[in-house]
This record gives C-alpha cells, sequence and structure tokens, in this order.
C-alpha cells in the first residue's frame, strides 16, 4: 500500500487526482497505476485499470485469479467492474470515496452476491494517509 501511496503522490504532483494502485501476485508487484485520465485524454485511465491492464501483460493473462489489488481509494463502479472481470481475489484500500465508491460507500459491486466471482474486500490499510493527501490535494483547489 505504500507503493500505492508513492503512485498516489506522483499523480497529484502532475494534477491528477491523486490516486495510486499495485497489484501483486506471489509476493511480486505485476501491475502499477496512477490517475491519469487528464494527461492521457482518456476518461477510463484510473489507476486501478492501468495497473490490471499492465499486470494482465507481465502474466499473459486477463484473468489474474492469485493477486491482490491494492488501491489508495475505493474503486469506483467502472474499476470495481474491471476487478471482478479480472477475476482477482482480494481488494485492498485505503480511503471510502463517498462519492464515487463501488464497494462499499455508494455501490457494492465487487461482492455482490449477484455475480459469479466475488472479491474479498480488506478496507482502511493506511486510510488515514490517502485521505488526507486527497483533502490536501482539493483543498488546494479551491
Amino acid at each position: 500500500m505504500r507503493q500505492a501511496l508513492d503512485l498516489a503522490r506522483e499523480a497529484g504532483e502532475s494534477g491528477e487526482v491523486p490516486v495510486g494502485c499495485v497489484i501483486v501476485a506471489r509476493g511480486e508487484v505485476i501491475g502499477k497505476g496512477r490517475n491519469s485520465p487528464i494527461a492521457s485524454l482518456d476518461p477510463t485511465a484510473h489507476a486501478e485499470i492501468l495497473a490490471i491492464r499492465q499486470a494482465a501483460f507481465a502474466v499473459s493473462n486477463y484473468r489474474l485469479t492469485d493477486a491482490t489489488i491494492y488501491c489508495t481509494l475505493e474503486p469506483c463502479v467502472m474499476c470495481a467492474g474491471a476487478i471482478v472481470m479480472a477475476r482477482i481475489p482480494r481488494l485492498v484500500f485505503g480511503a471510502r470515496d463517498l462519492r464515487f465508491g463501488g464497494v462499499r460507500a455508494k455501490f457494492q459491486l465487487a461482492d455482490s452476491p449477484l455475480l459469479n466471482h466475488q472479491v474479498e474486500i480488506i478496507e482502511g490499510v493506511l486510510g488515514a494517509a490517502a485521505t488526507a493527501m486527497l483533502q490536501e490535494f482539493f483543498s488546494s483547489r479551491r
């Protein structure tokens, strides 16, 4: 999660919302991402999506069945759907996203019993640090 926080810091320094993500499998980082929709002109360029793409390429498989995804912020619905589609078994996130949260705050997509794959969700890991970074970012823009 500390690596994800470093990526979030980089995103914030470049003017993006400070969100970072790291995917680990078998004790090795296989994917990393930081928010970059502004720089890439791509509304899907969330940290989680970029990390999932990199991880899938690294293992030559679109299913990441032995991975854990670490996110500084609760994934949105788009990212939660991608986590489910990639069959990632475990999500660890820091801060809840009270506006757009797709796994706890607004929706419970990733572990919905309506789907054929449910993700184990662990929340609050380094959540205070992730929340402080987000608050600082947004307060500097007001």
